[in-house]
């Protein structure tokens, strides 16, 4: 605990994102903290099947190539990880930072893991106990509609665990679930002895806003931006780092000749990203009000952050569950001038019949012609011109694998039956839907564990 400022670094936004805007942090961000953000919302329902599939899988597979990358300038530097990376396996995810760490000749590293977000073989004891699992988009009041077909539960969890990790002198803290913005909130409440008490709520409602600034990396630097034609260099996107004042306040910067552009806009941008109330922003850490917040510019790449407050967090979580739901077959075809639009239609009108034919009858089916209507499907106006080139999407989703193996052959019928010039690849392998369920559950249900070791200790243990 301490009252000097802290610097804290985004490291990645994403599974697949760049890594070098990391590295270039832990080389020359001065910061004491980097932190990795590498799950989505569909991310742990795919994690846990391949844990299923194999008991030592689960985790983020870039999770041990991106240490590798950061953990010399780390360790040299004093600095910190936390990642949420270890997906649905914490403890193999572990494992794998383990050997890299003894790799690369540093065996007393310290590894964090904290447990306890997953909820999927719990879900039914949790149910004959009287919770129900109402969906919070639909209003349907339980699972029963897809009960038997639960693949994934997790529980978006706070800061607690990191906490803990960081607490016990860890080097690397690797989690599961662990919601995005408390992969900030947790070593700033850790390095200023911030507590869940109403002493700190505002503290921490400061920390949850500048953790969701960062959460995204890039996205707040010239990233994905209405600034996109000011933002210099983005091939080597600078991602944003925070220095923290005990008081909350916070200065988003990046390293000093990186890429990028960070202002006053990419930082708004990214403040209201993914909030529906600003004034009520429920994250497990607190309840966040983003609507006194004042964004100033202060010098070339660095804005302000003030007036960030909250209040006592929620008594529930917000828990994800995955569920089959199907199966796709999808192919395109790239339709030539002349009257693209038109042989667009017509193939359409080929592929429904041809599956009427056929007998498949789909849960879903949507043509897009890309360019003209992909995104905006039938509110889009009619473009006004003849197009050089029509992209022609089709996707099929059926009930079973067998249906979806049946539709993705009447999807070469555009190339093989349909206008003349029609060129086409082959269509994309058949693939399992995994849909999701969003709900809440007593925060009270959740019960973290947090074990901290040696990279020497993990592997001892293995072996």
């Amino acid at each position: 605990m301490t009252d000097a400022p802290c610097r804290i670094g985004a490291g990645s936004g994403f599974w697949g994102d760049m890594i070098d805007p990391a590295v270039e942090l832990a080389n020359e961000g001065r910061i004491d903290y980097l932190c990795f953000d590498l799950l989505a919302e569909l991310t742990m329902s795919i994690l846990q099947r391949r844990k299923i599939r194999n008991p030592g899988a689960g985790y983020i597979t870039d999770l041990a190539p991106m240490i590798r990358q950061v953990l010399p300038a780390a360790t040299r530097n004093g600095v910190k990880i936390i990642t949420n990376g270890g997906g649905a396996n914490p403890p193999a995810g572990a494992h794998a930072i383990a050997e890299v760490a003894l790799e690369l000749g540093h065996p007393e590293l310290r590894i964090g893991v904290i447990e306890g977000d997953d909820l999927t073989d719990r879900i039914q004891g949790i149910r004959r106990d009287g919770w129900r699992f109402a969906n919070l988009e639909t209003g349907e009041q339980d699972i029963d509609r897809i009960a038997d077909r639960v693949v994934a539960a997790h529980a978006y969890t706070g800061s607690d665990g990191i906490i803990a990790a960081l607490g016990d002198a860890a080097d690397v803290v690797l989690g599961g679930r662990l919601a995005d913005s408390a992969l900030y909130c947790g070593p700033l409440m850790h390095h200023f002895g911030w507590t869940f008490t109403a002493h700190d709520w505002e503290r921490i409602g400061a920390a949850l806003t500048i953790g969701h600034v960062l959460e995204c990396a890039g996205l707040c630097s010239g990233g994905m931006s209405s600034q996109w034609r000011h933002a210099k260099d983005v091939w080597r996107l600078g991602f944003p780092l925070a220095e923290v004042a005990a008081d909350g306040t916070a200065t988003i910067e990046k390293v000093k000749g990186s890429g990028g552009l960070i202002n006053r806009w990419t930082v708004k941008e990214h403040l209201l990203y993914e909030v529906h109330d600003p004034h009520s922003y429920l994250l497990p850490d607190a309840i966040v009000d983003l609507g006194g917040v004042r964004v100033t510019e202060v010098g070339p790449d660095q804005v302000r952050l003030i007036g960030m407050t909250g209040r006592e967090r929620p008594d529930t979580l917000k828990v994800q569950i995955g569920y089959q739901d199907g199966f796709i077959a999808e192919s395109r075809a790239l339709i030539s001038w002349p009257d693209a639009l038109e042989k667009a239609d017509w193939c359409e009108e080929l592929v429904r019949r041809r599956l009427e034919y056929i007998g498949v009858t789909p849960l879903e089916q949507r043509y897009d012609r890309v360019g003209v209507n992909a995104l905006a499907g039938s509110a889009a106006p009619d473009p006004g011109y003849e197009p050089n080139e029509v992209d022609f999407r089709m996707v099929v989703k059926t009930r079973t694998k067998a249906e979806a193996e049946v539709a993705r052959r009447a999807l070469l019928l555009p190339a093989t039956a349909g206008p003349v010039g029609t060129a086409f690849g082959a269509p994309s392998p058949v693939r399992e839907v995994i849909a999701l369920w969003p709900t809440l559950v007593p925060r009270s249900l959740i019960d973290e564990a947090v074990t901290v070791s040696s990279a020497r200790e993990l592997q001892h243990a293995r072996t």
